[in-house]
């Protein structure tokens, strides 16, 4: 009896949400709102990155703390401070690793910078000199200009301040997402709610709807985002370090399983970053080939095999709505509007399923 009473009061609210069209001034209202949000956005973008990072951790480890916190009965703040400690550990552990890998590899580049230049040079034009404008030049010439050109930049005064406001910028960028991942750890449950109290009364119903429709779409394309990288990390380690030997192959492993990330944009540069690398320490013709061979064979096993076996039909969008999300969200937001594009892309269709009734096409 009580379960009947109960389903129908579920019945009653859901028609009482669905019984409420959104009438014209209404919907402008939304609109407006929606545009203004864009608009303030789009103003604070450079100070995005911490809240995006930030919130898509917290998100993804709500479910387990309330899990531990359901099934040990603890206070779930207990279990969201530890967490948060296990991240601050295996964040600095890696912070030390990578920053002594980064300053030895920086020392040995530093002095042997010309040489590089020329090998890198030479493996483009080759033994012969090139015409170049009217002047012909080898590889030695090439190089030469090449690092004459950088110490001139390095020289001016404005370039010397922008790197230091850029690592300046990075560090308290790094303070800050650990700050924000400490509060969305425990207090997430309230933030959200929070949101869904913005809402009018009269349309929290609809909200708590598409968002329960939202929600394990959400999940799991994040989700299968994380195992992304963890394949990313594991498959670069292997091809790197035990298959081609490179130095820092632990480094730029954990690197690209997170550059893996940000689409697009990381995977890009983590393959430059682990060529230049490769470079350093290349041999020959032959080394540089195999590292375009491992780029090329790690670049397909993401994208066509294990990327769509894992995220299956979490982000089930048309591929032109997403390519379209990620250059829109890359134009107006950077790095945050790339991240955000499929769960943004995602949102809309939740809502536009839910108000329609209806799963789309």
């Amino acid at each position: 009896m009580k379960a009947v009473k109960r389903r129908d009061e579920e019945e009653r609210a859901a028609q009482r949400g669905r019984a409420q069209p959104i009438d014209s001034g209404e919907l402008r209202a939304i609109l407006q709102a929606a545009a203004g949000l864009v608009i303030f956005l789009y103003l604070i973008r450079l100070m995005l990155l911490p809240f995006v990072l930030a919130g898509i951790i917290g998100y993804v480890c709500t479910p387990l703390l309330d899990w531990l916190a359901a099934r040990t009965r603890w206070p779930r703040p207990l279990f969201a401070v530890v967490l948060f400690l296990i991240f601050a550990g295996i964040a600095g552990l890696i912070g030390i690793f990578a920053a002594q890998s980064f300053a030895a590899e920086a020392r040995s580049t530093a002095a042997d910078l010309q040489a590089l230049l020329e090998k890198f040079v030479a493996g483009a034009i080759g033994d012969q000199p090139v015409n170049l404008l009217g002047h012909e030049l080898n590889a030695h010439q090439i190089a030469q200009s090449l690092l004459n050109r950088m110490s001139e930049w390095l020289a001016q005064t404005d370039q010397l301040m922008l790197l230091v406001g850029y690592s300046v910028g990075s560090l308290m960028g790094v303070f800050l997402t650990a700050v924000l991942l400490f509060y969305f750890l425990v207090s997430g449950r309230k933030l959200a709610r929070g949101i869904v109290w913005i809402a009018p009364p009269h349309r929290r119903n609809l909200v708590e709807r598409i968002w329960g429709r939202l929600d394990p779409m959400l999940l799991r394309y994040f989700l299968g985002v994380f195992a992304v990288m963890i394949y990313a990390a594991g498959a670069a380690y292997l091809g790197l370090g035990i298959i081609l030997g490179i130095k820092h192959a632990v480094l730029l492993a954990l690197l690209t399983g997170v550059l893996e990330t940000i689409p697009v944009i990381g995977p890009a540069a983590a393959a430059i970053l682990a060529g230049l690398v490769a470079l350093h320490s290349a041999t020959g013709i032959m080394s540089i080939v195999a590292y375009a061979i491992y780029a090329t064979a790690l670049r397909l096993s993401i994208d066509q095999l294990f990327g769509p076996l894992v995220l299956g039909r979490a982000a089930q969008v048309h591929p032109v709505l997403i390519i379209f999300c990620f250059l829109a969200g890359g134009l107006l937001f950077g790095i945050p509007g790339v991240i955000l594009a499929v769960p943004v892309a995602l949102l809309v269709r939740s809502t536009l399923e839910t108000l329609y009734g209806a799963q789309s096409a």
